[in-house]
């Protein structure tokens, strides 16, 4: 038996020996990265869910703020919302109409002048009844980070209820408080029933909190910054 297991260890230690020295090297260095990209995701998600934790509501229980922060994501080629984003409006809408919040700001994607999400999402509230002077467009809300960010920076925004999906709402409140906004948030429920999009939507975010976590720790700027706005402060002045 010995000399079974010494024969097996000897064909072993040959054929590693027979492998070339940079692949041996690439090998081990893949599995550290691996090891080590594992460990950064945990502890992301850990992150997200603390910072989070006892800041997650329902339209009904949520307490008051002054503004709503309506998260952007696709917008149809007709200039329509997709039913995600308009899940998301129809919260904010709720909120609005039951005076949890004073005025809302969309913040989405504007890169592309044919491609406008904050004016897509404006005309969605203003059809359904939201005075078009309590609705506060930003063009440059290209990613989480951004959005929270530039309603700090550039709106002035202090206290806010966030909304957008479920599965992305943990990592949204704790990205805005970390960047100084008092945020609670409501997340949508419906738009599970487009079970594909929202699987796919929801696997991303393991990945999205290390990213997260990463734009935090860095203090990067926006990828778009600019002068002070008073575009929410003047609407909650307005009548």
């Amino acid at each position: 038996m010995r000399r079974r297991l010494a024969m097996m260890i000897g064909t072993w230690r040959a054929a590693v020996r027979a492998v070339p020295r940079w692949l041996r090297l690439a090998v081990g260095l893949g599995v550290v990265g691996a090891v080590l990209l594992t460990a950064g995701t945990v502890a992301s998600v850990n992150w997200i869910r603390r910072g989070a934790d006892g800041h997650l509501f329902t339209a009904a229980t949520v307490p008051e703020a002054p503004v709503a922060l309506v998260l952007g994501t696709k917008v149809q080629p007709d200039g329509e919302p997709s039913p995600f984003l308009a899940a998301r409006l129809e919260i904010a809408r709720q909120l609005y109409a039951s005076g949890k919040v004073g005025a809302i700001l969309v913040s989405g994607d504007n890169i592309r002048p044919e491609y406008d999400e904050p004016t897509a999402m404006r005309r969605w509230l203003v059809e359904r009844g939201v005075p078009a002077h309590k609705v506060v467009r930003d063009y440059a809300g290209l990613d989480t980070y951004d959005s929270c960010a530039r309603a700090k920076r550039i709106f002035g925004v202090d206290r806010a209820t966030l909304v957008t999906q479920s599965f992305h709402l943990p990592r949204a409140v704790t990205v805005c408080r970390r960047l100084g906004v008092d945020a609670n948030g409501v997340g949508d429920e419906t738009a599970r029933a487009y079970e594909r999009t929202w699987r796919i939507s929801s696997s991303r975010e393991h990945g999205a909190a290390v990213k997260a976590a990463l734009d935090v720790l860095s203090g990067r700027d926006p990828a778009h910054l600019g002068r002070r706005e008073t575009g929410v402060d003047d609407a909650l002045l307005a009548g």
